[in-house]
């Protein structure tokens, strides 16, 4: 802990809870990461702020410790509140500020999961998984450039981190689907043959509570992923988010022909990608299991419990998604 924190917690006076399942607040979050001021949150029960100055709310969005370090929580049922653009409950940040992918733009931070939802369809990719980072266009189809996951199925000691991208369609978006790229464990296409039976757990992965770091940097129309853990090889990935590689039907991976094709067309991407479009950094729990039935759409409707959407009865019975944020480091130049 920074002396700084520890004379907030002592100037405050407030009674210090070392309990993850505790929902009591150790001191407002924007005293935890004073870069709040650069964001807006939307909370699983539709609650919507864009100043965080003193901002908590308990069972969503709050501050604890774990080994004398504060984090700022955020946690998020199956079926509560959703955005505009989205099926999936979030409690997540948004970055107030804008940029485009020729600008620099840079968010860095500490993470560690310490819960997903325990039921759902082993058979769909989207399952058991929350996004804990993004870049959105606000342009355009609003379509995101990136999304990192993190997934572990039930019975698994380890979960896996992947990144997802999705292309900026050309045309209608209908076409519109992800490619993913796994950093640890598996990508998002590794699934289980049976709704109830999981596949192999990982050999390399993340477990609940271990702390991850990644950074993403956008320069010049490249993004550059990092991730870095104690006990895993650092890993280094790159995209152009203004040339794209999707753009004739030989460029399409196996992958996403396997997942898509079976739902609908699968599309082609602009060959300018997200260029021009502007950008917005996401960071936080972004739900995706939700209730709907996996027979209607197999990659992203995971036929989770929802408890009719009475939010206390999804705590209770672990039907929620819940992480950890520190350090969080968000720079711009343009």
């Amino acid at each position: 802990m920074t002396l700084t924190k520890l004379k907030w917690f002592l100037t405050l006076g407030v009674l210090i809870v070392n309990c993850s399942s505790c929902h009591k607040t150790v001191v407002p979050p924007s005293q935890v990461e004073p870069t709040l001021s650069d964001w807006s949150i939307l909370l699983g029960d539709g609650t919507k702020t864009k100043n965080l100055t003193g901002f908590n709310k308990d069972g969503y969005f709050y501050s604890a410790l774990d080994n004398n370090e504060a984090w700022i929580v955020f946690k998020t049922p199956n079926a509560g509140t959703t955005s505009r653009t989205s099926s999936n409950t979030r409690t997540e940040l948004g970055e107030l500020d804008k940029w485009h992918p020729k600008d620099f733009a840079e968010l860095k931070t500490n993470v560690k999961v310490k819960h997903t939802s325990v039921t759902g369809d082993c058979r769909v990719p989207a399952s058991f998984s929350v996004v804990i980072g993004q870049i959105h266009s606000i342009d355009g189809h609003e379509n995101e450039p990136l999304k990192i996951f993190y997934k572990k199925f039930p019975g698994h000691q380890l979960g896996s981190i992947f990144w997802n991208y999705e292309i900026n369609t050309l045309g209608s978006n209908e076409g519109r689907w992800d490619f993913s790229t796994a950093v640890w464990g598996y990508d998002m296409s590794v699934v289980g043959n049976e709704a109830e039976v999981p596949p192999k757990e990982p050999i390399s992965g993340i477990a609940l509570g271990e702390t991850f770091t990644y950074s993403i940097t956008v320069e010049n129309g490249v993004m550059t992923l990092v991730f870095s853990a104690e006990h895993l090889p650092t890993r280094v990935f790159t995209k152009s988010l203004i040339s794209s590689s999707f753009t004739d039907s030989s460029t399409v991976p196996n992958q996403v022909k396997q997942l898509y094709e079976p739902l609908r067309p699968v599309g082609l991407e602009r060959k300018s990608a997200y260029s021009g479009e502007a950008q917005i950094f996401k960071l936080g729990a972004y739900n995706q299991s939700n209730g709907k039935s996996p027979e209607s759409n197999s990659v992203w409707y995971t036929n989770a419990h929802t408890k009719n959407g009475d939010i206390s009865k999804q705590y209770q019975s672990g039907n929620y998604a819940e992480i950890w944020f520190r350090d969080i480091s968000l720079k711009h130049s343009k």
